[in-house]
């Protein structure tokens, strides 16, 4: 363990989106420089960056001349190519560890992975083929979700298969490519906890949140989650043993399912080896977001205060609803986040809304 960064230095992001934007801001806050790098040319954390790189996460001369430039290297989604992290981890450091993203980038390693470390999952098995499937169908019952097993996000890459005669059609239609079929799980509550693992091994947790999804996007996440003390200190019991396994430095998001009276009450879903859209809240109702500790970690300085001053509501504008930024910026007691996109387009996350609430 060193001294960690010193303000001035240069936190280089792969990745521009508004993970990467909020992520950027909350270096400036700290004194830290930022340089992003994105493959699109419009990316939103551009604009608040002190240098902005186009380019492909193929190209290897860039990205060494990108990692080249910076004093660490992190990544504001986990599909990331292995190779580009393997690239920038020959001039930089590169946090979280490439590991993280090898575990959670691929659904049926990162189901193994959960299961080898006692932690409850669906019931899954692997596909690569139509025989295959309807081998897995004997073991994990419809209605049960296909799902390809890379670069799968917000409802992406997963198709519902309510019996056996849709599961070749199903399989052609997610492009007869390798899956895994998951069993679907009855539950009371989606949850979420963001752990927070420092260079030198030290945990931070906020507090467990309650999600909703719409059309497989999260539409609303609130704290806190309504559940009672033992499995909150559960669910973050669970995040803290994914971290550790891991080796992680920085933010990650440890998604699971709240069942009702059938044993094990909680199980996880997927991982996310960074930042996450269920902790926006934790930029209005906590003193140290997390992106601020994320950024802390990275850098090797000491980890800040996750406890929460208030309850909260965050709301995703998706698309459309962004058109209501005037009168949502007139609201008491509520925090508007834009994330400065140009077009608002059905399904894309445009900002987001946050409502502090009295803490309970």
């Amino acid at each position: 363990m060193t001294d960690g960064l010193s303000p001035g230095s240069t936190i280089g992001i792969l990745g521009g989106g508004q993970l990467g934007r909020m992520l950027a801001l909350a270096a400036a806050r700290l004194g830290l420089k930022t340089q992003v790098y994105s493959d699109e040319p419009n990316a939103p954390a551009f604009d608040v960056a002190e240098w902005a790189i186009v380019g492909s996460f193929e190209d290897e001369q860039a990205l060494e001349a990108f990692a080249a430039g910076v004093d660490v290297v992190t990544c504001e989604f986990e599909n990331v190519p292995a190779r580009a992290l393997e690239v920038a981890g020959l001039k930089t450091p590169v946090r979280p560890p490439a590991q993280s993203f090898a575990v959670a980038q691929d659904r049926l390693t990162e189901k193994n992975f959960l299961r080898e470390l006692g932690i409850a999952v669906a019931d899954y098995a692997p596909v690569e083929d139509e025989a295959s499937l309807r081998q897995a169908l004997r073991h994990v019952k419809a209605p049960a979700l296909l799902k390809t097993r890379w670069f799968g996000y917000d409802g992406k890459g997963q198709i519902l298969i309510r019996n056996e005669a849709e599961a070749a059609m199903a399989f052609t239609d997610l492009g007869s490519q390798p899956a895994i079929l998951e069993g679907l799980v009855a539950f009371e509550r989606e949850l979420s906890v963001i752990v927070v693992r420092g260079l030198d091994g030290a945990l931070r947790f906020y507090d467990a949140t309650e999600n909703v999804h719409q059309n497989g996007i999260l539409a609303l996440s609130r704290v806190p989650a309504g559940i009672e003390t033992e499995y909150a200190v559960q669910a973050k019991r669970i995040a803290g043993m994914v971290a550790e396994a891991l080796s992680h430095v920085g933010a990650l998001c440890v998604e699971m399912f709240q069942r009702g009276s059938e044993a094990p009450h909680l199980l996880v879903n997927e991982i996310a080896p960074r930042v996450h859209n269920s902790g926006h809240w934790t930029i209005d109702a906590c003193l140290i977001s997390q992106f601020e500790n994320h950024i802390r970690a990275i850098a090797g300085w000491p980890l800040g205060e996750t406890a929460r001053h208030s309850d909260a509501v965050m709301t995703n504008l998706i698309g459309a609803d962004v058109e209501r930024w005037r009168e949502l910026a007139g609201e008491p007691d509520l925090s508007l986040h834009l994330y400065g996109k140009a077009e608002a387009r059905p399904g894309r996350k445009m900002g987001h809304t946050t409502r502090l609430l009295p803490k309970r």
